[in-house]
């Protein structure tokens, strides 16, 4: 069990540090010159040298790279090359704005889909069941981007009951949040409900074949039982997973719903990074995605070997 563990601890490491390394090539691939992105129409060959130079980019990739790995696991994320101040300070208030939004939806997403799986389950074939997954492919066929822009035609300009703009600062007070952050919750949670939705009934269905199960059928015992009690606990482990990397995609796929609804997020954070070829930004940023999507996966595992006594020994 504690090899186990520590295993997949070791793995999530080891990403982890193939993420920064694709991280910083992906950045350096981007094209364009970053002094000359940041001089503007003052650049001149001396100044861009001299910038160059100052920025460290004169360097070879191999050492830049190396010294912002270790700055990185020093907790300096650098400065931001569009206003000089450091990037932690502008991260951490967005990346509560993020936490916040994923929280929202999570809270609302995760038990209507594992509730509307376990319902799918019991009433297996029915009405019910036939369109509740009618819906929820539909909603997993359309990208995130065009529901949020169907939500915000519908309930901001047509019914004009929330804003389309979803601004908030440190001065809005907890219930208001929760308003102007309403239609982008939504948007999540109808990408998210489909996946989880599905693997919840498609888990319990697959134990519902056991013998144990028809056993209990036998005995007389109510259906709804059936799953709740004997099912689903054997069926944790797929839903337990897929919950994981739908919370990772909520905190790490928000970029297009935070751009869509003005979030003032990480997303949006990084989105006008790119634009201004903020690379230390960009490189904080997705490397904050990356390890926040390690780490719910690693978790999700963990939690499948606790929950589940037949992966906690080798076969």
């Amino acid at each position: 069990m504690v090899q186990r563990i520590f295993y997949r601890v070791l793995l999530g490491i080891g990403t982890l540090w193939l993420v920064s390394v694709l991280i910083f090539i992906g950045t350096e691939m981007l094209p364009g010159d970053v002094a000359t992105a940041i001089l503007g129409q003052s650049a001149t060959p001396d100044t861009v040298a001299a910038l160059r130079l100052q920025l460290g980019l004169d360097q070879a990739p191999v050492l830049r790279y190396l010294h912002w790995l270790a700055s990185v696991l020093h907790g300096d994320l650098g400065h931001s090359l569009a206003n000089g101040r450091p990037i932690s300070e502008e991260l951490l208030p967005r990346l509560g704005n993020t936490l916040f939004l994923a929280a929202y939806a999570a809270i609302v997403a995760i038990p209507l889909a594992v509730g509307l799986g376990i319902a799918s389950a019991i009433w297996r074939g029915t009405v019910f069941d036939r369109l509740a997954n009618t819906l929820t492919l539909l909603s997993i066929s359309v990208p995130e981007f065009f529901v949020g822009y169907v939500l915000v035609i519908v309930f901001a300009i047509r019914l004009t009951w929330f804003p389309s703009l979803a601004m908030v600062d440190p001065s809005t007070t907890f219930s208001a949040r929760l308003y102007v952050c309403t239609l982008p919750m939504l948007t999540l949670t109808l990408v998210v409900l489909a996946h989880m939705l599905r693997m919840t009934r498609a888990s319990v269905t697959a134990v519902m074949s056991s013998p144990y199960i028809e056993s209990a059928v036998l005995k007389g015992i109510p259906r709804w039982r059936i799953v709740v009690q004997h099912a689903l606990p054997n069926a944790l482990a797929p839903i337990i997973n897929v919950v994981a990397f739908n919370l990772a995609y909520l905190v790490v796929g928000v970029i297009l719903v935070e751009v869509v609804f003005v979030y003032p997020g990480i997303g949006q954070y990084m989105v006008d990074a790119v634009t201004k070829r903020d690379l230390p930004v960009v490189q904080a940023c997705g490397l904050l995605f990356g390890g926040t999507y390690i780490l719910l996966n690693t978790t999700a595992d963990l939690l499948a070997i606790w929950c589940n006594p037949r992966l906690r020994h080798a076969r």
